[in-house]
């Protein structure tokens, strides 16, 4: 999936939209890629001098690679919320110019909360490993 046809599956835009391409393996896992460009509004002040992924990025950037596994489940007006994050381990800072890539798997389904494991990599080095759970609900409307 592009950018195009992942807005048609997330409800993040513009700035919040993490994923530059992301796909479904055979095996079930998400795939999703990230250039860090250096322009991205949260290098803005971390940190001066040495901009630095936040963590909680690397983990929102997993946690939309893991969408990718319920396109199926993904329909007009239904958002995923995060409900948990467990066992996160950051392994190497992330920076400007680095390809970050994810595989996700979605590890047990208790709708509406589904959960899952990932892993962040740059380079084939792992940078961020996490577990973690979302809810999907219906978007309240106004």
């Amino acid at each position: 999936m592009n950018r195009q046809e992942l807005e048609r599956l997330l409800p993040h835009r513009d700035s919040m939209l993490l994923l530059d391409e992301a796909y479904r393996s055979e095996d079930g896992h998400a795939h999703g890629k990230l250039l860090i460009k250096g322009t991205e509004f949260f290098l803005d002040g971390h940190f001066p001098g040495h901009p630095v992924v936040p963590g909680v990025i690397l983990c929102e950037i997993m946690a939309q690679s893991a969408c990718v596994c319920l396109e199926d489940e993904m329909k007009a007006g239904i958002l995923p919320f995060y409900a948990g994050l467990d066992k996160v381990r950051f392994k190497r800072p992330v920076e400007p110019g680095d390809l970050f890539e994810t595989e996700c798997e979605i590890t047990r389904v208790m709708k509406p909360f589904w959960f899952a494991k990932g892993v962040g990599r740059v380079n084939g080095e792992t940078a961020v490993t996490a577990e973690f759970s979302f809810a999907l609900k219906e978007q309240e409307q106004e």
